[in-house]
């Protein structure tokens, strides 16, 4: 897709996740369903499936002919065509259920295998984040970029129990910070510069990790499994393993000080 094609997407996109958001916090006033799929009884509600439901009706408007990929829908060949709106209606339903803040709306186009415009709502907190390919990302208008520097002492750091366990084994000057339930928001924070470091375990999905993924490289960050390798999004099934986000020094820092290390992480 041109440039100029997905730019003139992102005011649109803008105005649906907030329409989104508003459906997701009236649905959450009042007494919503709750249940659980899968083999790992991952967590459904009402509001997911309703913002599900909205997303697919006005992006399809948006750019008719593009494919569908969310978690509430069930996969289909059509995620390979050229270009997919990949989709998480509310990530972090944990948080959602429990009243919490940290839940988010995710939406990205992909295009190639490659994110080309994003956009991540937290309603709560009345915050958009937006990513456009090649022209940078904003947090509700303000301008993005993940924390310089390669050092760990100080840094602060956020992910699962295990990992920041054994990072701060390795070196105990790091901040370990609250759990964060949306991981998008997570990482988002480390393309704010309010985190200095994100990490994922095995087994986040692309509607998980799209539009997260371009913000952090829009902000000058990196977003890689822990071998340093960049995520695509053409994948069977769509599940990726432990990454690691950050700033580009600190990035690299992080990579070599677990290579070797796979295991322990695990």
């Amino acid at each position: 897709m041109p440039g100029n094609d997905a730019a003139c997407l992102r005011a649109p996109l803008e105005a649906v996740m907030r329409e989104a958001g508003e459906l997701a916090r009236v649905t959450a006033r009042r007494p919503f369903k709750r249940w659980t799929k899968g083999d790992d009884d991952s967590p459904v509600s009402e509001g997911d499936i309703a913002v599900n439901d909205l997303l697919q009706e006005r992006l399809g408007e948006l750019l008719p002919g593009a494919g569908w990929l969310s978690e509430e829908t069930e996969d289909h060949p059509e995620r390979a065509m050229k270009r997919v709106w990949v989709v998480d209606p509310i990530d972090g339903t944990r948080a959602y259920i429990a009243g919490r803040a940290d839940w988010t709306i995710s939406v990205a186009l992909v295009e190639d295998a490659s994110p080309v415009l994003a956009a991540l709502y937290a309603p709560v907190s009345d915050e958009m984040f937006l990513a456009l390919r090649g022209q940078g990302a904003t947090h509700n208008g303000t301008p993005l970029r993940a924390s310089g520097g390669a050092e760990l002492s100080g840094a602060k750091l956020a992910g699962p129990k295990r990992y920041l366990e054994r990072l701060s084994g390795l070196n105990p000057q790091i901040v370990a910070q609250p759990k964060v339930f949306s991981l998008a928001l997570r990482l988002a924070r480390v393309a704010q510069g309010e985190l200095d470091a994100a990490f994922a375990s095995g087994g986040s999905h692309d509607w998980d990790l799209a539009a997260a993924d371009l913000l952090v490289h829009e902000a000058g960050g990196a977003l890689t499994d822990f071998a340093g390798r960049a995520l695509r999004y053409d994948h069977p099934g769509g599940a990726h393993g432990a990454l690691v986000a950050a700033g580009p020094a600190r990035h690299g820092a992080l990579v070599e000080l677990m290579r070797g290390r796979m295991a322990e992480f695990a």
